[in-house]
């Protein structure tokens, strides 16, 4: 009789054991965010670049700016400089989580061709290009290229990033 009751009891903890895995692995590892694009990439654009005024991109212009497909983009915030400095935030919301490394792809291309770009004719923002602070959480993807990358780090931690 209590060989049937240790391995009942042998069964039900698989099982819950199991069933533990199965909906940590549903959620994510249980992480969930959700982002205020707009409102994270003003914060990032505000108070980590000093070097020159960022202005809000069209939000109907940012897909196609960092190459990122219809079928992916699901929506996003980018602030721009005039191009004397290498310093812009983009933050985009992919359709699903399993985007972001394809969003992270497209970012990474974009600093690197603007590093080349700006080693032709303003090599000092190369250093900012670098440093670019890149971070991915959920549907999230974040880029800042900017002055302050300790307070671009805080910021984003404090997001959920």
């Amino acid at each position: 009789m209590n060989h049937l009751i240790n391995r009942k009891n042998s069964i039900l903890s698989v099982l819950v054991l199991c069933t533990i895995l199965l909906l940590s692995a549903c959620s994510g590892g249980g992480k969930s965010v959700s982002v205020d694009t707009a409102k994270l990439a003003k914060e990032l654009a505000e108070g980590t670049v000093t070097s020159e005024a960022l202005t809000e991109m069209a939000s109907s212009m940012i897909a196609g700016s960092y190459y990122i497909g219809d079928d992916i983009f699901a929506g996003g915030s980018a602030w721009k400089g005039t191009g004397a400095t290498a310093c812009e935030v983009v933050v985009i919301e992919a359709k699903d989580a399993k985007q972001t490394k394809d969003v992270e792809a497209k970012l990474k291309e974009h600093v690197q061709s603007q590093a080349d770009l700006y080693a032709s004719y303003n090599a000092g923002e190369v250093e900012k290009l670098e440093k670019a602070v890149l971070k991915s959480t959920g549907k999230y993807t974040a880029l800042c290229i900017c002055d302050d990358t300790a307070k671009a780090e805080e910021i984003l931690k404090n997001a959920g990033f």
